[in-house]
């Protein structure tokens, strides 16, 4: 076994560090492993629950507690590690619902990955080698007891050990647990102490339902395109439960093989194919008597044919539960309260003696909805992460695309009150005098701020990067990444008893700095942190500056920053503290130019072969796009682990240009929607016109001699570029690429080509394929369930059919993810020497 890495590692000099890059990429799962995630801060806010494996070769990862005691000192307390609570932790079997789950959520992890918390925030679930677990957190918060949850027998083994458990959520009261296997619902008392606990099914499919309906489960369109994975929630009060369930039989039968193992048969699976039929799904409202059986049932009434997709259910304390519901073709929503003071419940009395309350909503009285609000657009509507919710005292929030300003802004009932010019990405809870957003006015920055109802503004951030947080009572954990150092940060800050976020302070808890501000670096006419917004838009304090100097590695960063934090008071009052972090950095800092190209104004980084490099200060260098370039996401962000990849391919001997493109989120909706129907030329389009400007920043370019690569959509992107711009692109790497569009799923790809099977012919690939004279590498996992290898070889079958010479590299039980390390490591090598040999380039 090869010796484990340290946090403190960094190799030697940055030659050798960019040398051991694949490697160490591969082994720290993008060196991610052994840095605290997850965070979430509970109860009061003097606590916050987090996940952290213990090194950075770790993909264990254990449960943690940061608590703050009655002095302010900070403590780290482990809660649940997986190998203490099994000696075969590193080999668990995980159910192929759970693995479906983490692959649509990205999840890379092992041991505890997920878990649910009680509103008070002292007790927490979690499953482990298919058991479930229970930690009560003690008073003081500085101990923890961990425990199998359940119906246990004599010998300690599950009751019910042929079910599933999967998203065990605990009721807000915390005496109970749900979970759904995929076809039941499931129900645990928390009994005192083990051999206490009651569990038995509460809920299930009728009888003779067939194999393709779930219940309790998100359908796939909405786990990969929605970012919706749950598919139960508790009422407030702990005393009813709604429970969606999905009919996925209309869905096209696909199947998932494994070519390099022919005597294993092929997964058969259904999926939402662009253009066919959807899962029809609904929703349950479920009754609970006193000891946790169903004792009612009744279905939650709206107009299906009309709004089809479930985006959001959320069911706040004191309210209704709220639904947002999406059209089609997604340019129409509506805004829902269920109305559960009129559920009239079809059922029985006594649940338990009868078993399980089988479901047939068929049967059941309508739970009828009454229409909030609602929202249009000619092209389509973004889901906004956290929305619709509602204030704790009174109004709806929702997000309201203003064509005025080009902003996407809040309103409360119908009145705007974030500025404009302030982009909404993602709202983190809505407060009784403000809403904490992540919010962007510079695209490249995702910057928290606490946005008031009566138009005001507070920017938390100090630097410009990927920040977010979680809020609760007086409390709040801050996680953010910068270009000011290789390292993210997550910290825990208690604001006291009035919970004033005024209270993070400038001097300790690294957000706002006032000696920042003052210095002269906050030009670009940036308003004052906490000033209101003005008609023309309002700017975050800090300062952007799009020049080297801002992406210096932070020299200051703590030496041991493994070591746990023993907090410190500042002076407006507020605790705080930055969470250990065991993770390694990959030993090298990025050398990075971010610049506006182009008639367009595209946002774009351009990273330089470092000082070590044998390519350093070269006259010409060829170039090597590294776009991902389409809707969703982007790559031009102040966030140096993002360029790191980048910068092991400069020292290559590449110029590596990376362009978000229009399309592309945080710069408004125009820009979002400029791509409609037409998503693959005008996002080419503006690859070709950064690559044009780039002799302009970058004297060095070689335009003779450029490449492209990507995944995913950069995939589709790079294939793209050989076929329809071969005079301007000379070679391609091509990975995951959806070649056809109707191969991908309905709620992504609709929502940007629409309805219109003539739109996707033209924005698809297959028919590009007797146009290639480039080299082109094609790669795809096998086992992809999200991007089908179909779309790979396809396109290869076409190209043959053309007599067009191209590589294929296929990877046999890869999914969409590539987490296998030695897959990952030798990926990047072989596409560099691809792109050696299909450019003529001689290595150094």
């Amino acid at each position: 076994m090869d010796e484990q890495l340290t946090s403190e590692e960094a190799g030697p000099d940055q030659a050798s560090a960019i040398a051991d890059f694949p490697r160490l990429k591969a082994r720290t799962l993008r060196f991610t492993l052994g840095a605290p995630r997850s965070a979430q801060a509970v109860g009061d806010g003097s606590r916050a629950l987090f996940l952290r494996s213990d090194g950075p070769e770790d993909l264990v990862t254990s449960l943690w507690l940061s608590s703050f005691d009655d002095q302010g000192r900070h403590h780290e307390v482990l809660l649940a590690d997986p190998r203490t609570l099994l000696a075969d932790a590193d080999e668990e079997e995980v159910p192929a619902e759970e693995l479906a789950r983490r692959e649509r959520s990205r999840e890379g992890g092992e041991g505890i990955v997920s878990y649910s918390v009680d509103e008070a925030g002292d007790r927490v679930v979690f499953t482990v080698g298919g058991l479930l677990w229970l930690t009560q957190i003690a008073q003081d918060g500085l101990s923890a007891s961990t425990r199998p949850l359940g119906r246990m027998e004599a010998d300690g083994s599950r009751h019910y050990a042929d079910l599933s458990i999967l998203n065990p959520t605990i009721s807000p009261d915390g005496s109970k647990v749900a979970y759904t296997t995929g076809r039941m619902m499931v129900l645990v008392t928390i009994g005192g102490q083990a051999g206490q606990d009651g569990e038995y099914p509460i809920l299930s499919l009728k009888e003779g339902a067939g194999e393709d309906v779930q219940l309790g489960l998100a359908e796939f369109a909405a786990a990969e395109e929605m970012d919706r994975y749950e598919g139960f929630w508790w009422s407030p009060d702990s005393d009813a439960l709604l429970v969606e369930h999905s009919d996925e039989s209309d869905e096209p039968i696909w199947y998932i093989s494994d070519p390099a193992n022919p005597q294993n048969p092929p997964q058969t699976r259904r999926y939402p194919k662009a253009l066919t039929v959807n899962a029809r799904v609904g929703l349950t409202l479920a009754a609970l008597d006193a000891d946790g059986y169903v004792n009612g049932a009744c279905e939650v009434d709206w107009d299906r044919q009309a709004f089809e997709y479930l985006a959001v259910v959320r069911w706040q304390r004191g309210r209704q539960p709220l639904l947002l519901v999406q059209n089609r073709r997604q340019n129409e929503d509506r805004m829902l309260s269920v109305d559960t003071g009129t559920a009239v419940f079809s059922g029985r009395i006594g649940g338990g003696d009868l078993g399980p309350f089988p479901l047939d909503p068929e049967v059941l009285d309508s739970l009828p909805t009454q229409v909030l609000g609602g929202h249009e657009d000619e092209k389509w509507l973004d889901l906004i992460e956290g929305l619709p919710a509602y204030r704790p005292d009174g109004g709806l929030v929702d997000a309201f695309i203003d064509g005025e300003t080009d902003t996407t802004r809040l309103r409360i009932d119908g009145r705007l009150f974030s500025p404009a010019g302030c982009q909404i990405r993602t709202v983190l809870s809505v407060g009784a005098d403000d809403v904490l957003a992540v919010v962007s006015t510079d695209p490249r920055s995702f910057d928290l701020m606490r946005l008031g109802y009566d138009g005001s503004i507070h920017v938390l951030n100090r630097l410009p990067g990927v920040w977010t947080a979680s809020r609760a009572g007086h409390g709040i954990v801050v996680t953010n990444r910068t270009m000011a150092s290789s390292h993210g940060q997550i910290k825990h800050c208690y604001m006291g008893a009035d919970g004033d976020l005024d209270r993070l302070g400038a001097d300790g808890l690294g957000l706002v700095d006032s000696a920042y501000l003052s210095s002269g670096r906050g030009g670009d006419g940036r308003a004052p942190a906490n000033g209101a917004a003005d008609a023309g838009g309002t700017q975050p304090a800090y300062a952007s500056d799009p020049t080297r100097a801002a992406v210096q590695h932070d020299t200051r960063q703590s030496k041991d920053r493994g070591s746990v934090d023993s907090g410190h008071v500042n002076s407006s009052g507020g605790w705080g503290a930055a969470l250990a972090d065991h993770s390694v950095d990959p030993g090298f800092t990025p050398n990075v130019d971010f610049v506006r190209m182009g008639s367009h104004g595209l946002f774009a980084a351009i990273v330089h072969p470092s000082d070590s490099s044998p390519y350093a200060q070269a006259d010409r260098l060829p170039v090597l796009l590294r776009p991902y370039g389409g809707p969703g996401s982007q790559q031009v962000v102040f966030n140096q682990a993002l360029y790191w990849e980048s910068q092991w391919w400069a020292d290559q001997g590449f110029l590596v240009l990376t362009v978000d493109g229009r399309g592309t989120p945080g710069r408004g909706p125009a820009w979002g929607r400029a791509i409609f129907e037409d998503m693959a030329q005008v996002t080419l389009d503006d690859q070709l016109e950064a690559l044009a400007a780039l002799p302009d920043f970058a004297p060095e370019a070689d335009l003779d001699h450029v490449a492209i690569m990507g995944w995913s959509y950069g995939g589709f992107l790079s294939a793209l570029a050989v076929l329809r711009a071969p005079e301007h692109i000379h070679a391609a790497c091509a990975g995951a690429p959806p070649t056809d569009w109707t191969l991908y799923d309905t709620h992504y790809t609709e929502r940007y080509l629409g309805l219109n099977p003539s739109v996707y012919r033209r924005n698809s690939l297959i028919d590009d394929a007797p146009n290639l004279r480039r080299p082109l590498m094609l790669i795809h996992g096998f086992a992809d369930d999200n991007v089908s290898v179909a779309n790979t070889l396809r396109l290869s079958q076409a190209l043959m059919a053309s007599g067009r010479d191209h590589t294929v590299l296929p990877l046999t039980g890869i999914t969409h993810m590539t987490n296998d390390e030695t897959v990952a490591e030798n990926l990047l090598i072989l596409q560099r020497d691809f792109l050696y040999k299909a450019l003529g380039i001689r290595r150094r």
